[in-house]
């Protein structure tokens, strides 16, 4: 069963990483820039966790717990600039 499913997985998650790679170039505002880096995170830890089921190592799933902790700080800094103008008060 799992054969069947992840190579689906693996292309949802890649059209999905395509798409918000678009919203992340053409996005109206930085706002939306700013989201759609955050969902690019999510969707690369999504691909990460995929591809660790699916050669059977954990080193993948440790690596996608890295790649969330980055996102999420970057992801801070980055609201926090766009909010104030300044990220170390």
């Amino acid at each position: 069963m799992l054969s069947l499913v992840i190579p689906i997985a693996f292309a949802l998650v890649g059209l999905a990483l395509a798409l918000t790679l678009w919203r992340l170039l053409v996005g109206p505002s930085p706002a939306d820039r700013i989201l759609a880096l955050d969902t690019l995170y999510v969707n690369t830890i999504a691909l990460l966790v995929l591809l660790g089921i699916h050669l059977e190592s954990a080193l993948y799933f440790e690596a996608a717990l890295l790649i969330a902790l980055m996102g999420f700080v970057g992801t801070v800094a980055l609201c926090k600039y766009l909010l104030r103008g300044d990220i170390i008060e």
